[in-house]
């Protein structure tokens, strides 16, 4: 197993509270692993008996059918007197009636509790019912660059970073993809069939959605527009055009399910100016980009938009609230908030013409602020400083601990 310390360090820091930690995101983007590594720095590092560890897989045909009742005594039944039960409870949301269950085990006995699960049952309704203060949420993502070249160094000598990064772009950061050397196609196969069984098991079969047909177009316009602003009427509009009758609110729900699944992420825009958040066309990203390319081909013209998709999910892993910054004059691709820290970014392939210099550059500019404002590219770019606002090449931005 390899280390993944940006998720790691954070939930160890909740060890034996009485928060229920809950880790949510994609699938295949890591959690089980990740409890795999808490339960063994668990009993390296704190102590922890063997047997006061009790692991679960959800997802397994030995708890299929499983009731709340069921889940309830067998939980109970692990547990050891006169010492802490460690619970690691994976893919919970396969058991109806769970949040009950966790709440209770958790207000009646000396117990610490770590669930997974890759669905929208894991922030649903019922865990504010019962798990009301009493539990802690971590979105899991799929590798961030920096940890692409720690898994890739594992099994090969690395390139330079400017290479590492265009591999990186065209095979994205499932876990699963970068534990041994595979080619890309083989490396799209496995990204399919994730694609394939959260759209078929956690959005299809869960909601029972009967037009899949149109439900895939949905998915396919979405990707093919990842970075663009549009509505749930643009899409209507679209399908329309192709003689495909679909009405915005089915658009809406459609969209609001492959949210659920984690498969995509709704980035709002907000009115610098004004200082508040638009309500209508949102950007959408994908949890990794190369579900675009295992959906769609790779395409090389779809580098730009794909960047835009990297350093997003980048402020999202280190804990910026993102947003879509809207100018007086136009727009800037993120404007990124952590507590009291804030970011503007704006994103760009290359700068090869004063055309595009002066547009990158003037919408950062009509923002009066002193908060650090960013030019990133993909050009051959040491970095700089262009009245106040840095220039930096993508990969390096990606590696810096500065901000």
């Amino acid at each position: 197993m390899i280390n993944r310390p940006i998720y790691i360090d954070k939930i160890m820091q909740y060890v034996d509270t009485p928060f229920i930690k809950i880790l949510t995101g994609v699938r295949r983007c890591g959690k089980s692993t990740i409890l795999k590594m808490i339960m063994k720095k668990l009993v390296e590092e704190y102590g922890v008996s063997d047997e006061q560890i009790a692991n679960y897989r959800f997802d397994s045909m030995e708890y299929d059918d499983l009731t709340a009742k069921q889940m309830y005594l067998e939980l109970k039944g692990r547990i050891i007197k006169g010492k802490k039960t460690y619970f690691f409870l994976d893919e919970m949301q396969e058991i109806d009636g769970w949040e009950k269950v966790v709440n209770s085990i958790a207000s009646d006995y000396d117990v610490d509790i770590y669930i997974t699960g890759s669905n929208s049952r894991m922030m649903s309704s019922e865990i504010s019912t019962y798990l009301t203060g009493r539990y802690i949420s971590f979105h899991i993502y799929t590798l961030s660059f920096e940890e692409y070249l720690t898994f890739t160094s594992e099994y090969r000598e690395l390139k330079s970073i400017r290479e590492e990064f265009a591999d990186y772009i065209k095979l994205g950061g499932f876990p699963a993809t970068h534990l041994k050397q595979y080619t890309q196609d083989e490396i799209y196969t496995v990204v399919k069939d994730i694609y394939n069984s959260t759209v078929f098991s956690d959005i299809v079969k869960r909601n029972k959605i009967r037009k899949v047909d149109l439900l895939e177009r949905v998915i396919k316009y979405t990707f093919q527009n990842v970075g663009n602003t549009f509505s749930a009427k643009t899409i209507s509009d679209y399908l329309k055009s192709e003689h495909r009758k679909i009405d915005n609110e089915t658009v809406y729900s459609y969209l609001e399910k492959l949210e659920k699944a984690y498969l995509i992420h709704k980035c709002s825009r907000y009115d610098i100016k004004g200082k508040s958040i638009l309500k209508t066309q949102e950007k959408f990203y994908l949890a990794d980009v190369s579900l675009r390319y295992s959906v769609l081909g790779y395409n090389s013209n779809d580098v730009a938009s794909s960047l835009e998709n990297i350093v997003y999910l980048e402020l999202k892993r280190r804990g910026y609230e993102v947003n879509i910054g809207k100018t007086v004059n136009g727009e800037v691709d993120f404007i990124a908030i952590k507590q009291n820290n804030k970011l503007y970014v704006q994103v760009t392939q290359e700068i090869n013409s004063e055309k595009t210099e002066k547009r990158e550059y003037d919408r950062l500019l009509e923002i009066n602020d002193n908060y650090p404002k960013y030019v990133l590219l993909t050009n051959d770019f040491t970095g700089g400083n262009y009245e106040g606002i840095k220039t930096m090449n993508i990969a390096e931005f990606l590696l810096s601990s500065e901000w």
